[in-house]
């Protein structure tokens, strides 16, 4: 696979037209020109149909541009493009952000905008590179606006966020304020931050007290079904949870098995982990039916073990509900070691680490597609 070439910063001053004209350059080089005619439009909405997406971390080794991400997103017939990270853009200059909402409605993807950490107090939060938190949670709208997104998802921070002085709790409280000092403005561009249960650090109900101190009227969830086990959580109870105030996803699968000090867990492609998805999908379509299904594929990395038979394993979790735990060791009871799928590719170095996650990726779109009905066409 052709390796893409170093991506520019962020930071850097281009003119849109140039910017965008490469980009698409760059694109037919791969083959994955976009057809820009008229008749590629977004499908009318199917009754009983989840639209189905992903998100470009999925594909993260490939380090393509906005406009690579839509021709692929088009090339693999899905229907949403989460772009979760600034760094896809070229520019933000207004003229440069408008092609790209325009590129997204003639391939016929509906965009959903993103970034990571807007917490300032957390250790995922880069000042050094995102410059005050409340500027990048706004510039986050301003984006998402500007190619068509009614939707800014962004997180806290990470479980290492539980540790120290109050746990998660002051990280939330700081999180609410950086909502609310942009509250007017998200709500005079009709955008909703979809705040995602990110890498331990929110279980679904925390997240919940997160979105309502916020306010309702412009903050949301990102589900990750995911990060639900790296909380302790049955994905299914935590989309239960957070199913009302749904507006995007991070979908991917999860392997996992007991061990001798609790539970680990290993993100897997999807079908190939213990989550039961006829019941996930069935409870997805009546609790948040207008929100897309997004893959965001991880598989194989960052084996996680929960040590919860060990008494210091509970200290970020002072306020952990049981009941809701117990459906977590249930799950784990029915799991197994994972292996890797057939067919995967092996080696190493970025080529292949490209080429794996295409794999996964295309492996699970597949299995929604076939054994989950999901996506518009």
């Amino acid at each position: 696979m052709k390796k893409t070439s170093e991506s520019p910063s962020l930071l850097q001053s281009q003119l849109p037209r140039r910017s965008f004209l490469g980009s698409v350059a760059a694109m037919g080089a791969i083959g994955l020109t976009p057809e820009l005619s008229s008749a590629s439009q977004p499908t009318p909405m199917a009754k009983g149909k989840i639209k189905l997406g992903f998100d470009n971390f999925s594909i993260r080794a490939l380090n393509w541009k906005a406009p690579q991400l839509i021709a692929y997103a088009k090339s693999l017939k899905v229907d949403t493009l989460l772009m979760s990270d600034l760094r896809v853009y070229e520019s933000f200059e207004d003229g440069y952000l408008t092609k790209i909402k325009d590129l997204g409605k003639a391939a016929g993807i509906e965009l959903h905008a993103g970034t990571g950490s807007i917490c300032p107090t957390s250790g995922s939060y880069n000042e050094k590179r995102d410059g005050k938190a409340v500027d990048h949670a706004r510039k986050l709208i301003r984006t998402a606006k500007k190619i068509g997104s009614n939707v800014a998802r962004c997180y806290l921070g990470s479980r290492r966020d539980r540790r120290g002085d109050g746990g998660i709790y002051p990280h939330i409280e700081e999180t609410v304020k950086v909502l609310k000092a942009v509250q007017s403005e998200a709500e005079d561009l009709g955008v909703k931050f979809a705040v995602e249960n990110h890498a331990g650090d929110l279980q679904a109900w925390e997240l919940v007290e997160l979105i309502k101190a916020a306010g309702t009227s412009f903050v949301g969830a990102t589900v990750d079904a995911g990060n639900a086990t790296w909380t302790l959580e049955d994905p299914v109870e935590n989309l239960r949870i957070l199913g009302p105030h749904v507006l995007s996803a991070g979908i991917r699968d999860t392997a996992l098995w007991e061990t001798g000090r609790g539970a680990k867990a290993m993100w897997a492609n999807m079908g190939q982990g213990v989550v039961d998805w006829e019941a996930y999908v069935k409870l997805f379509k009546e609790v948040c039916p207008k929100a897309p299904f997004v893959l965001e594929i991880i598989s194989y990395k960052w084996a996680n073990e929960a040590a919860f038979l060990e008494p210091d394993f509970w200290k970020p979790f002072p306020k952990a509900r049981a009941h809701e735990f117990a459906r977590y060791v249930a799950l784990a009871k029915k799991g197994k070691p994972y292996k890797l799928p057939e067919g995967r590719p092996g080696g190493n170095g970025k080529e292949a680490e490209q080429a794996q996650q295409k794999f996964d990726l295309e492996q699970s779109v597949a299995y929604c597609k076939k054994e989950l009905g999901l996506g518009l066409r």
